[in-house]
């Protein structure tokens, strides 16, 4: 059951009312140090970041839409201090970039500490958003997946991470934290927090206009102009020393970046508040995200007022990198509530208030970057494969370093300058994506119908 005109995200509602300044369009052309394409987390924590090091910097912010428009308003709110594909992924980066393992540990460290960067901001700029940093629980509802845990854990213990990082639970610890169906164990992940994510993004935004930052809304960048230096929009030219693309899934509606980043969707439901003694039954006292390891990604938290916000990968690809609008497919949702309740068959009765959903970017190699091109004056950061909610930040600081060409540990980090390959033309693109999701759906269902691996599953993996 769903209530009616739901399709909203449930952040959006409550949002309604809070106090935001009126932010107009661009009108006319403008000079300016740094403009940055895109008014979510990692344009902001750009800009917050620079306004903070070296307060006379001049900032301007271009966005689209609104602020929260994007994935920065409608993700799960979940700030985990992990980089997409893992400690794996870091060092496989660090190998490629540097011939050792020891950057990518670096990386990975620095992506788990900027949980703890987010919540000092913050509580410093006293932004309302419900961060509590309770970890993430993961628990394991097949062999395989339980198999896979222990691998991970073994491998960050190789990498010299300890016990506060990460580490193994009991199946009636991990049942305690999370009373899921069919738990064998599970991964209590410490560096991850829960919040309201599009109040962490209108809170930002607002502390960069305190410190000096400009935002215009509805404001379209249609080309960048490295020649030129400077930003073509539909209301105006900026000039700048500095342009900075932080566009993540829409960075395809610019000019010759159709195949850099595609657009991937992600959809959430949410359920009514739950009841005292429903929160009971199903755990999460300490306000930890939650999730189990299947190949296609699910992810939930205890919101703020007490209700399960639940979503899950697995929307098609829109052939052509179309960035999908209207995220009120029931095929899609029902999916996904079918997803939950499967999980926690407690909250079957629970009506489902919200169905949305948002856009996220993929690179080629599903490894997020950041960097800058001095002789074009134009720098990036994204990528981040939806897990972008605290990788945003740290890409933030490591850009403002950068564009202020401050030697520090950030700036010597793999992802620096790293570049992924080009997505392969049409119709290859839409081909090689769909089967990967079907292979990683079949996978699952395979692995939890006998309880072993299935190499559906490396196949996916190989078509990354």
């Amino acid at each position: 059951m769903t209530s009616p005109d739901a399709t909203s995200p449930l952040w959006a509602g409550q949002a309604e009312g809070a106090a935001q300044p009126e932010r107009r369009r661009l009108d006319g052309d403008r000079r300016v140090d740094v403009v940055i394409i895109g008014a979510g987390y990692t344009g902001l924590w750009t800009a917050h970041s620079m306004l903070i090091a070296e307060p006379t910097t001049s900032v301007m912010l271009l966005e689209a839409e609104h602020v929260g428009f994007g994935a920065s308003g409608r993700n799960g709110g979940w700030c985990v201090g992990e980089m997409a594909g893992g400690l794996h992924a870091a060092i496989e980066l660090s190998q490629r970039r540097t011939g050792s393992a020891d950057a990518g540990i670096r990386l990975t460290r620095a992506v788990m500490g900027s949980v703890e960067e987010v919540g000092r901001a913050v509580d410093a700029a006293g932004i309302d958003c419900g961060f509590v940093k309770g970890g993430v629980i993961r628990v394991a509802r097949t062999q395989p997946q339980l198999d896979r845990q222990q691998a991970e854990v073994s491998d960050y213990r190789a990498a010299g991470f300890g016990e506060d990082d990460l580490r193994m639970v009991s199946a009636p610890d991990a049942q305690a934290a999370l009373a899921a169906s069919g738990v064998l164990g599970g991964l209590q992940y410490s560096p991850g927090a829960r919040l309201q994510p599009l109040h962490l993004v209108l809170g930002l935004a607002a502390e960069v206009e305190r410190l000096g930052g400009v935002i215009h809304e509805h404001t379209r960048v249609t080309r960048i102009d490295p020649e030129q230096h400077c930003v073509q929009t539909d209301h105006g030219i900026v000039t700048a020393d500095i342009v900075v693309r932080a566009t993540e899934g829409y960075t395809r509606d610019l000019p010759g970046e159709r195949r850099n980043l595609i657009p991937f969707s992600s959809s959430m439901v949410a359920t009514e508040p739950l009841s005292a003694e429903l929160w009971d039954e199903i755990g999460l006292a300490d306000r930890q995200t939650f999730a189990d390891d299947r190949r296609m990604v699910i992810y939930g938290q205890r919101t703020t007022d007490d209700r399960i916000a639940f979503g899950s990968r697995g929307a098609p690809y829109l052939f052509g990198s179309k960035v999908r609008t209207d995220h009120s497919d029931t095929a899609v949702s029902d999916r996904v509530i079918a997803a939950l309740h499967e999980l926690l068959p407690m909250v079957r009765h629970a009506e489902i208030t919200h169905r949305w959903g948002g856009v996220l970017g993929i690179p080629r190699d599903w490894r997020p970057s950041v960097g800058v091109d001095r002789a074009s004056g134009v720098a990036w950061a994204g990528g981040f494969v939806g897990e972008g909610v605290a990788a945003a930040n740290l890409a933030g600081r490591t850009l403002a370093d950068l564009i202020l060409e401050r030697d520090t540990d950030l700036t010597s980090l793999p992802w620096v300058d790293h570049r992924s390959r080009r997505w392969e033309p049409e119709p290859l693109r839409w081909i090689g994506i769909s089967a990967m999701l079907r292979l990683t759906v079949e996978a699952d269902r395979r692995e939890a119908k006998s309880g072993t691996a299935s190499r559906l599953g490396a196949l996916a993996d190989r078509l990354r």
